[in-house]
């Protein structure tokens, strides 16, 4: 979710345009609902929430390897492989698959309009 909704951020910054506070309000809010649902007390909700809220600056600073062309995506191997143990390989086909996902969801989203771009990275398919 935090990769996706990274790619999201950077895709509005490259348009110089700007991200609307209450999409990244709900997120968290949500998160926050479910566990709270879960049955997590306050304590671990906060602990919880400022560990999310790193991880997704974590990602989202380092998420994308810089290329010529600019506008090419390509993923941080290294990032990947520290969120998922099984993409520790950069060489392997499960790594090949998660990079290809997230550049054709780059390119899907950065062809959309910034006012529907959330509502139709929602009806992307791989």
């Amino acid at each position: 979710m935090f990769f996706h909704f990274s790619i999201l951020l950077i895709i509005t910054k490259k348009k110089s345009e700007k991200f609307d506070q209450k999409i990244y309000d709900q997120l968290f809010y949500k998160i926050e609902n479910n566990l709270r649902e879960l049955g997590f007390g306050d304590v671990s909700v906060n602990k919880k929430m400022k560990e999310f809220n790193k991880i997704l600056y974590d990602i989202l600073l380092k998420i994308e390897i810089y290329t010529k062309p600019k506008n090419n995506f390509k993923i941080n191997h290294k990032l990947a492989s520290k969120y998922f143990i099984q993409l520790k390989d950069n060489k392997s086909e499960e790594f090949a698959i998660f990079e290809s996902y997230f550049s054709s969801f780059y390119d899907f989203c950065f062809d959309q309009p910034l006012n529907y771009m959330l509502r139709e990275a929602i009806k992307f398919r791989f």
